[in-house]
């Protein structure tokens, strides 16, 4: 029997010579390839007129739904006062005085007592009338009586008439004439009448009190 050590050293050199011609290094020649620059610029320019054309036709919806929402809003509040005064207007017309009044032009009176007929008996219940309008019908409400204390009895002043104006006397006009000349005169002149004046109206007051 042969054992197998031999033969793997005779084959060793073969295999080692053939990784060596393997792993051998060729120059290869360098191949110059340039990329298509028109392509890439057309998709970016194309990207960028995109997202543009996109935010505008943004900003655009936005504006009509802004201005769509506004004119909802007017309708929605003009609709809602027309719904008030609807509902006012209603409540109007259901109004029990205006409906009495309404009746009572037409001629309508107030029924009277109203009388019951049992079929199983055959008895009446209640005493029936015809109703003839004799019976007057209050639709308004009386008006408020106000308190003494808000209605208060009038207090009546009589004011004896003033006198008759005194005519000036020919001394005062004399004063008058000289106070013209002088100055300080005429000052004493014109507060003399004041104090005459002041002395005629204390005594119309006087008067007016008794």
């Amino acid at each position: 029997m042969s054992s197998p050590m031999p033969q793997v050293r005779s084959r060793m050199p073969r295999i080692a010579e053939q990784a060596v011609e393997r792993a051998r290094l060729t120059v290869v020649p360098r191949t110059r390839a340039q990329a298509a620059r028109m392509p890439f610029v057309a998709l970016v320019t194309m990207m960028l007129l995109g997202g543009v054309v996109g935010l505008l036709l943004f900003n655009t919806s936005m504006q009509q739904s802004s201005f769509a929402a506004t004119a909802l809003e007017g309708q929605a509040t003009t609709l809602a006062a027309r719904q008030q005064s609807l509902q006012m207007e209603l409540d109007r017309l259901r109004d029990p005085q205006r409906i009495a009044t309404a009746a009572q032009r037409l001629g309508m009176v107030q029924a009277c007592t109203p009388a019951f007929l049992e079929l199983g008996s055959s008895t009446v219940t209640g005493k029936p009338c015809a109703a003839d309008g004799s019976v007057p019908f209050r639709i308004t409400p009386p008006p408020p009586v106000k308190p003494a204390a808000l209605d208060p009895a009038p207090h009546v002043v009589h004011v004896a008439a003033p006198p008759a104006t005194t005519t000036r006397t020919p001394q005062a006009n004399a004063q008058d004439n000289t106070g013209a000349g002088d100055g300080r005169n005429g000052d004493g002149g014109g507060k003399k009448n004041q104090q005459q004046h002041q002395q005629q109206q204390n005594q119309q007051h006087q008067q007016t009190r008794r």
